[in-house]
């Protein structure tokens, strides 16, 4: 009994770390580097997606709610942070601001 727990267990962690991994490559951004003053977001899904922006310090520098365009123009030239949230998928990645 203990070991068909564990591994339908095993199994079910498996499989839902692979579901997170392969849909969050499904959110993306372009252009990196940003010297337009905007994003856009990429996504199989039309969500709101809530995008916060950090500096190097951990700052929390920029938060909003967009569904495919967001404005770093407020920005400061230099490398950030950036956390696109849709739904249950969160994805961090580095931003260039030129």
């Amino acid at each position: 009994m203990n070991q068909q727990y564990f591994l339908t267990l095993a199994i079910f962690l498996l499989f839902s770390v692979g579901i997170s991994a392969q849909s969050s490559k499904d959110i993306g951004f372009y252009p990196n580097p940003v010297n337009t003053g905007k994003i856009y977001i990429t996504s199989k899904s039309t969500m709101e997606k809530e995008v916060t922006v950090f500096n190097v310090l951990g700052k929390q520098v920029l938060q909003q709610q967009v569904s495919k365009e967001l404005s770093v123009s407020g920005l400061s030239p230099g490398v950030y942070m950036i956390r696109i949230k849709e739904g249950e998928i969160v994805v961090t990645r580095k931003l260039i601001v030129k």
